[in-house]
Order: C-alpha cells, then sequence, then structure tokens
C-alpha cells in the first residue's frame, strides 16, 4: 500500500488518492494539529471523500501546513467548517451517493464519471464571482481572470473539434443543452415561427419541439410550431424521404438533427440538402455525441450545419454545461454571432457559471489527447460488443445494432416494458431507463430500455464486461416476466407495490444477481472521488 503525505484545510485533506480494490474510498492519513496549523501524513482508511480540501484550495496535493482559516471581524466570529462538521446530513447523503455509484452499474447513455481535475475547477472560488456579459464586456468589475479564463475556454472549444476560429465561433456560457437549444431558438426565430426535429417516441429530445395531441409538453412546442419527423419503423432509422416530403409541405424555419435515444448516425449531406431546398437553418445538437465527433469516431456535423449545440457532461465527461457553436459568415441574413451571444445573455441567462466554464476548459484540453481519443473508439467498441451478445440472446434493437454509445430494446415482442424492466434491474444495482421505441402509445410505460456504454468504459469496463453485462440485463428481464406473471393485477402500479413489498418471492433471485453485479463493479474505482 501506497503512502501518502499531504496538507489538510479545514479539517479536510489534500492528496493524492490511494485507492483500494472494493473500496469506494480513497485513504487518508492523521491529521497532526501545532499551534493551530494542521499537517497530515501516515495512511489509514476513510469513509469520506478527501476532495473537499482540494476544491477549497484548487492546488495540487502538497506537504507544506496551512493554518485553520478563521475570519473574525467587530464582535463577529466566523470558522470556515468542513462539509462533514458544518452539515453532517448533507455530508451522509453525498457520501451515500458516492457508494451507490462505486457499486452500481451505471448504463445511463447520458451520464458519465468526470475527472477529479474538473471538479477541483468546478468546486473552485470560481463559483462567487459575477460576470454578466462576454471577454472584455462586463457588466462588474474584478473580471480580468474570468475573462482570461472564458477565452481560454474557447479557444480549446474550437480546437477541441477542430475548427477555423475566423469561420466558427462559440459561446461556452449556456447552463446545459436544453437552455442552450431554446437560446438558438431565441436567436434566429420569431414566436410561431416553424421547426422539425426527430419525434420524441423515436429517439428526438424533449427540447426539439415535442407535443401530444392534447399537450405541448416543450417549452419548444409553446413558443413555435414544431412538425416532427420520424424513423422507418421497418428499419429503425430516420426515414429521410419523409422528412423531405414534409419539409416542402411544412416549410420550416429550421431543422433540428441529433437525437438522445438514436444508435445511428445522421445523413448531414441529405438533410444540408433538405434545409436548403427550404430555406431552413440546420442545427445539429450533438449533446450525446459530442465526445464522438471530437474524436472524429462518428461523421462530423460542422462539415454541414450553421449551428452545432452540446452537453458537456456525457460523451465529452466535463462538467453539467452547454455550448453553442456557430458560423461567423451571415446566415439567411443572420448574423449568427451577434444573435447567439445576444440570445444568451441579456436574453435568458444572467451571470454565467464561471466554476463550470473552468471545469470545460480542463475536459476540452484532455479532449485534445490521445488518451481521450483510444476512451471513445472503447466506447464504441464496448457498445458493439453489448449489441452483439444482446442480438445472440434474441432481444430486438431498434436499428438492428449502433454505431455509436447506446442500444435501444425493444422488449415489447417479449411481452413486457421498459418501466418493469427498470425497477427490477435498478434493485439489482443496474442503472439504466426506459425509453419509448418506434410505436409506442405511452411515455410513462414505453416500450424500450436505452443502454449506454461512456460510463462504465471510463471505470475501466472492456468488450469482455460489457458481455457480462448484456447477461446481466438479460437475468434482470427474466425476472421481469416472472414477477409480472405473478403479480395480480395488469397496471404498472400494481407490478411496483408487488416487488417492492417485503412478501416479494422472487426477491433472493434479485438480491443473488444485485451481488454479482457489484461484485464485478467494485473491482473498478471510481474516478474523480
Amino acid at each position: 500500500m501506497e503512502a501518502c503525505c499531504g496538507a489538510a484545510v479545514m479539517g479536510s485533506f489534500i492528496q493524492q488518492p490511494v485507492w483500494v480494490k472494493g473500496s469506494a474510498f480513497p485513504l487518508k492519513g492523521e491529521m497532526i494539529k501545532l499551534n493551530g496549523m494542521v499537517k497530515l501524513c501516515s495512511v489509514k482508511p476513510c469513509g469520506a471523500s478527501q476532495l473537499e480540501g482540494s476544491l477549497v484550495t484548487g492546488r495540487r496535493p502538497s506537504s507544506v501546513s496551512v493554518p485553520i482559516p478563521e475570519m473574525a471581524g467587530a464582535g463577529s466570529s466566523f470558522i470556515d467548517y468542513e462539509l462533514a462538521e458544518a452539515d453532517p446530513e448533507v455530508r451522509g447523503i453525498i457520501d451515500k451517493e458516492k457508494e451507490r455509484q462505486f457499486r452500481s452499474l451505471e448504463l445511463i447513455a447520458s451520464e458519465n464519471f468526470t475527472s477529479r481535475a474538473v471538479m477541483e475547477a468546478v468546486g473552485s472560488c470560481l463559483t462567487n464571482k459575477y460576470s454578466e456579459g462576454l471577454p472584455g464586456k462586463r457588466y462588474y468589475g474584478g473580471n480580468e481572470y474570468i475573462d482570461e479564463l472564458e477565452i481560454l475556454c474557447q479557444e480549446r472549444a474550437l480546437a477541441a473539434f477542430n475548427l477555423d476560429g475566423k469561420q466558427w465561433g462559440v459561446n461556452v456560457q449556456p447552463l446545459s443543452g436544453s437552455p442552450a437549444n431554446f437560446e438558438v431558438y431565441t436567436a434566429i426565430l420569431n414566436p410561431h415561427d416553424r421547426i422539425m426535429g426527430l419525434d420524441l417516441p423515436h429517439g428526438g429530445h424533449l427540447s426539439h419541439g415535442f407535443m401530444t395531441p392534447k399537450r405541448r409538453v416543450s417549452g419548444t412546442s409553446i413558443y413555435f410550431e414544431s412538425m416532427p419527423y420520424r424513423l422507418d419503423e421497418s428499419s429503425g432509422l430516420v426515414d429521410y424521404e419523409m422528412l423531405e416530403k414534409t419539409a416542402i409541405l411544412f416549410r420550416p424555419k429550421l431543422i433540428i438533427a441529433g437525437a438522445s435515444a438514436y444508435p445511428r448516425d445522421f445523413d448531414y449531406p441529405r438533410m444540408r440538402k433538405i434545409a436548403d431546398a427550404v430555406g431552413a437553418f440546420l442545427m445539429m445538437d450533438m449533446a450525446h455525441i459530442s465526445g464522438l465527433v471530437a474524436t472524429s469516431v462518428v461523421a462530423n456535423p460542422f462539415e454541414y450545419c450553421d449551428i452545432v449545440t452540446t452537453t458537456t457532461h456525457k460523451s465529452l465527461r466535463g462538467p453539467r454545461g452547454g455550448m453553442i457553436f456557430f458560423k461567423k459568415d451571415p446566415i439567411l441574413g443572420v448574423d449568427l454571432e451577434t444573435a447567439i451571444n445576444n440570445a444568451v445573455f441579456p436574453g435568458l441567462q444572467g451571470g454565467p457559471h464561471n466554476h463550470t466554464i473552468g471545469g470545460l476548459a480542463v475536459c476540452l484540453k484532455y479532449a485534445k489527447s490521445p488518451d481521450f481519443k483510444a476512451y471513445q473508439h472503447k466506447v464504441v467498441s464496448n457498445c458493439r460488443a453489448l449489441a452483439s451478445r444482446l442480438t445472440e440472446l434474441g432481444y430486438k434493437l431498434v436499428s438492428g445494432g449502433t454505431d455509436n454509445h447506446l442500444v435501444l430494446v425493444d422488449l415489447r415482442p417479449l411481452g413486457t416494458d421498459g418501466a418493469r424492466v427498470e425497477k427490477i434491474l435498478d434493485m439489482a444495482s443496474i442503472t439504466l431507463n426506459k425509453n419509448s421505441v418506434p410505436g409506442d402509445k405511452s411515455a410513462l410505460v414505453p416500450g424500450g430500455i436505452r443502454i449506454g456504454s461512456p460510463a462504465m468504459t471510463t471505470r475501466g469496463f472492456s468488450e469482455k464486461e460489457f458481455v457480462t453485462v448484456a447477461d446481466f440485463i438479460n437475468e434482470g428481464v427474466q425476472i421481469t416476466l416472472e414477477a409480472k406473471k405473478l403479480v395480480s393485477g395488469s397496471k404498472l402500479q400494481d407490478f411496483l407495490k408487488f416487488v417492492t413489498s417485503p412478501e416479494f418471492p422472487l426477491i433472493d433471485k434479485v438480491l443473488n444477481l444485485q451481488r454479482r453485479v457489484e461484485a464485478l463493479t467494485t473491482q473498478y474505482p471510481l474516478p474523480g472521488l
């Protein structure tokens, strides 16, 4: 066992982690107090993260002694306690969530594990600063270093996707993907202008204009007129022919590529041709696949689109934020740079989250590394291994396979649904999500499950482990089918009440599966913590 020696700040520790197989937590050492100073040496196991200390200082671990911060003024005294002392209830919840993440098989396609370096930036003093506006054009003073940081982040964003700064610009202030999308709509559309995006039950995203016959579900569909395009249900691929016919009739001002549950690549040249034919902007929401795009593992939307949006916390493996890329030359008479920047601020946001921008700059630097490219290739190869094994086990996959980081499984041929399977798997420490598949009638009880490979690839899984993952999922599905036969009542609530009751007759099977799942997952470290 390797010992580490570092400083302690406010009772929490700064050091390089020492990870022990089977434990979610690093090790930390004893504290020695000398004249109001604290020094740390000699390793002991701990049940809480040592991250807090490094988040406070933003510095690399060291062996220097530092004073415990105490702020005093006239008639007042404030001691800056660590979280465990200041709020043990919240500290306890965080520790429980950390343990859950460590033990669970994390297969939600939109989730990932970010790095320690990103977390240090996100938990730094950057969170204290207000900086409404853009670099050099701030509403507040004291932003010289915030400007330096945001400019660096912009430069790294363009470099990560191999973009020429003379042709493309980027705004790194969006709070996440949905706000980024609405900021684009605000920039280039008028209220009630027409848009077309992939329908939600066919793999699209809520923010692309989803609505039902009875309700305009998304804010996008409230303020703009939305007409979805869909998949060809026989192939599971985007029906570009129908998209073209509908666009010619509907005449949208904006066509949106991108999805949240589509396992294939988009035909950008075809979509560009359709957009040009009807005089529409073409936007790509690459939130799910931005890491794959950055490393050229999938097709490049920047060659054909006018605007590209993304989140930063999925396959890109950064903090929870968003970005908007835009062409600098006017498109359809619109200066995209001015329009989008004004839509972000003051249009829809106030001060940017500078701590997130700091974390994003860190992740974008890593996105240019050979390690990151190798990781993205592994994400796809792992997902294909998963898809291949599921097909061998007799499952129907939407589109028949995958080109990216996710597979979409249609459970309806088995006589069950995604909501019931999700619950049983969750009880066995397998985390994925129920998902609509083409032809579904209900979004609450959809016919499929979505499975992603990025998070467990980050933890170190290879193709071999993803074959085992497929077997675990299959076992959970079989338990679900058995439970469905035993429950009295056909409603989802009847099923959920039955499987969570103390008398659930299949609980031993679920717990046996859980033990084997956790025996696998706890062999792999949890990054960042």
